[in-house]
């Protein structure tokens, strides 16, 4: 069972409510995607504690509805 966009946003943005989020579906499958996930929250933890708060947000989805997620984190930067 593939996941839509709305979807993984919507996960995402409960456990990281001011995460900027822009995902692309690569294969238009549902199935592989890429997303860049920017939060507050992230600073200063190392890239792959940030990756795991993402994948932790999506509630074991990653690998059963979710196939693929190329993941991209960052903070945001100061205006």
């Amino acid at each position: 069972m593939a996941m839509d966009i709305e979807e993984i946003e919507r996960l995402i943005k409960e456990s990281l409510p001011d995460a900027e989020i822009r995902i692309e579906d690569l294969r238009g499958d549902g199935d592989h995607y890429s997303a860049y996930v920017a939060s507050k929250a992230f600073e200063g933890l190392p890239r792959v504690k940030q990756h795991q708060m993402v994948y932790n947000a999506l509630q074991g989805r990653m690998g059963n509805e979710l196939h693929a997620l190329a993941l991209q984190t960052s903070v945001p930067e100061v205006t």
